[in-house]
């Protein structure tokens, strides 16, 4: 398997974040292939794995590790997906929660009663881009194809978040939202977390027209803009969702040191890793999946 990195001090315009390099690890699990985030290395009570489309069953557009029951692939095929990259982990469906992803900044604080919804289970919330738990044994699964997945653990409160980040729920901030609702039903305090941003399309292989670079110049100052948004010519801009949401959890309080940001981009890899702008849509989902497991 070939890995194209990224470069992400360049990419930071000398923000120098420092661990911006290193920061993923790919492991092999009798054939199913997944990412782990090395500065979460040392919490060994929290269990954070990232797919791959290597080790499922799907073929075609979807091959192999697809984990989206709505286009298109054979319903059977992607529940045994599950079942494969959940033995990775120790758990089962019914331990899961799923997301119900609509481009929000909706943050749901779950527990046991969720156990089940998205896989064995209807869910009974809908337009959730977020979820929140100290739950043991409750696996966060949230869906990706290029946005960018963001991650919280705070070791005091013991308690966790994972959230779903595209452009839109980068501009509105989601980190805010699920930094705020750790603090409301956890205790959290953003000095104590450390976070992930996790393998999303990069800024070389993401261009947006002039109207999203006009909502991202409104969100963020102007030293910030000039990171985020590249100029490409005829009102094309090339856009940094990292940077992006990196600023974010700054302005959260949380602190440079224990922003861990991805080295691996969607689209470079689009081979091994779904891409939603790589592939012109056709494709299946990545899926995180996140625990306390102690």
């Amino acid at each position: 398997m070939n890995i194209n990195y990224i470069d992400v001090e360049k990419t930071f315009g000398g923000l120098n974040p420092l661990t911006a390099r290193n920061t993923t690890r790919i492991t092999d699990d009798r054939g199913i292939t997944y990412i782990e985030f090395t500065p979460f290395d040392k919490f060994d009570w929290v269990k954070l794995h990232f797919s791959t489309r290597i080790g499922g069953v799907s073929s075609g557009i979807f091959s192999s590790m697809n984990f989206a029951f709505d286009r298109g692939d054979d319903i059977e095929n992607v529940y045994k997906n599950y079942d494969l990259f959940l033995e990775t982990m120790g758990l089962s469906r019914n331990d899961c929660v799923c997301s119900r992803q609509t481009h929000t900044t909706n943050v749901l604080a779950v527990d046991r009663r969720h156990a089940g919804m998205g896989l064995t289970k209807d869910r009974d919330f809908d337009n959730i881009d977020g979820l929140i738990t100290n739950e043991k044994n409750l696996c966060l699964v949230t869906y990706f194809a290029d946005c960018v997945p963001v991650y919280f653990i705070d070791p005091v409160s013991h308690c966790i978040g994972a959230s779903h980040s595209g452009w839109r729920g980068t501009v509105a901030n989601i980190t805010h939202e699920t930094v705020s609702l750790m603090r409301k039903t956890y205790g959290t305090i953003p000095k104590n977390l450390y976070t992930f941003i996790g393998p999303s399309i990069c800024q070389e292989c993401y261009e947006v027209d002039e109207n999203v670079a006009e909502q991202f110049r409104n969100a963020y100052g102007l030293n910030e803009s000039d990171i985020i948004i590249r100029p490409k010519g005829n009102n094309k801009y090339l856009l940094n969702l990292q940077a992006a949401n990196y600023f974010n959890m700054i302005h959260e309080g949380i602190h440079p040191d224990n922003i861990g940001i991805t080295d691996i981009c969607t689209s470079c890899n689009s081979d091994w890793l779904f891409s939603h702008r790589a592939s012109h849509g056709q494709r299946g989902v990545l899926c995180g999946f996140m625990s306390i497991c102690k």
